[in-house]
């Protein structure tokens, strides 16, 4: 094995709040074909690389982990890490309940793990699992209305957390949020919430306002200075964070013509435009983490394919997420926004050098690993990019809370 891809998709509580990731992991871009001929063992040999090589702290900061468990790994063949707080431990639905596995999950159990069961649907040999579980995972593909009520009812007999996983839309987080699922899991997050005969709330109204501003291409300093000064807290928060040990700049900057000075004007822009997304009322924290992992990794991609521009990068990764942030879609977005047309074929489109690295980026994003391809980089250089802007994106949020 050559490389270990992985990815995390977010879990969130009633509140929107991530409490935990899933790991999504894969040996290899080919690790589904038929020449593997013990899948079980390749996927045990990627957890183990990916746990213990990479690290926890790494992939997830101090939130847990939901791993899947082989069949191996249950029955004790391979060894688990000892953080137990650190693990929720998922027991995939295609393993045969037995007496041994309910002895080794049991096991588990005892010792402090968290133990989830994946993709379940009920039925009755199943029981002595659910005895056992800490969580259950309600695929919400799998079943219909009518079962997934019955479901629900039935499992609040027993002490467990419901998570509900592929949400796809605003409507079904909701629906499932009213059947009093107390997790929730999908790619709802960065989706837009339209909502037609609705005017954009003034909230996000002055950020695009301002977006667009800073994004006219013939804006000089001088101007600049005077859009930001314009805006006394963001202003402020600017220059709190270029103050901040994240810049490492030996004397303090006072004023933004200042800091345009130092920096460059890209440089003030990026942060202008970021400390604005992160000001959108009734989003969760989470996706403007995404946006900075999206943007980071498409500069630190760029940076790898010698570009001179990498700033365009990083706007396209910021920007990927602005339907959801704006609850529009990305084309009535970018329809009030005057940037070039290289960032908008990208982002519409992903057309174009910056195109293909955001289209990059977005898969490894929702670990879509077929569409991470780029040409003439190595896939372990696109994980490390992937797991860098995830370091850089957690030091930053931090900065801007």
């Amino acid at each position: 094995m050559s490389q270990v891809l992985i990815g995390r998709q977010p879990i969130f509580d009633r509140d929107r709040r991530v409490i935990a990731y899933e790991l999504l992991w894969r040996a290899d871009k080919d690790s589904e074909a038929a020449n593997v001929v013990n899948g079980d063992q390749a996927t045990t040999d990627v957890m183990l690389n990916a746990l213990m090589e990479i690290g926890l702290d790494r992939i997830t900061g101090k939130l847990p982990a939901f791993v899947n468990l082989t069949k191996n790994f249950i029955l004790g063949n391979y060894p688990l890490p000892e953080t137990t707080d650190r693990l929720v431990l998922e027991v995939l639905e295609d393993i045969k309940v037995t007496d041994e596995i309910l002895a080794a999950i049991k096991n588990f159990s005892q010792q402090g793990y968290t133990i989830a069961l994946d993709d379940f649907v009920f039925h009755p040999e199943l029981e002595p699992l659910v005895e056992l579980a800490d969580i259950i995972k309600i695929d919400l593909m799998a079943l219909n209305q009518n079962e997934l009520e019955s479901h629900v009812q039935r499992l609040r007999n027993y002490p467990v957390k419901l998570l509900a996983e592929k949400i796809e839309t605003q409507a079904e987080f909701e629906y499932v949020h009213q059947l009093g699922f107390d997790y929730f899991q999908g790619f709802f997050l960065t989706r837009p919430n339209i909502v037609e005969g609705k005017k954009t709330p003034v909230n996000k109204m002055a950020v695009l306002q301002l977006l667009a501003e800073l994004a006219k291409p013939e804006i000089s300093n001088k101007e600049l200075d005077a859009l930001i000064q314009q805006d006394v807290t963001l202003s402020y928060r600017i220059l709190r964070y270029i103050n901040s040990a994240h810049f490492n700049i030996k004397r303090e900057i006072e004023s933004i013509s200042q800091a345009i000075m130092m920096l460059g004007r890209d440089t003030l822009t990026q942060l202008a435009n970021l400390l604005l997304l992160s000001r959108i009322d009734n989003k969760p924290q989470e996706l403007i983490i995404t946006a900075l992992i999206h943007a980071k990794m498409a500069e630190l991609l760029a940076q790898q394919i010698h570009t001179e521009n990498t700033s365009s990068y990083f706007t396209a990764g910021l920007f990927s997420v602005l339907d959801a942030l704006m609850d529009l879609s990305m084309q009535d977005v970018l329809s009030q926004i005057p940037i070039s047309e290289i960032l908008k074929e990208a982002l519409l489109d992903h057309k174009g050098e910056v195109g293909a690295v955001l289209k990059c980026v977005l898969a490894y994003d929702i670990a879509d690993w077929e569409q991470t391809r780029l040409e003439g980089m190595d896939d372990k250089i696109i994980s490390k990019c992937y797991l860098d802007a995830i370091d850089w994106a957690g030091e930053v949020s931090g900065l801007m809370q």
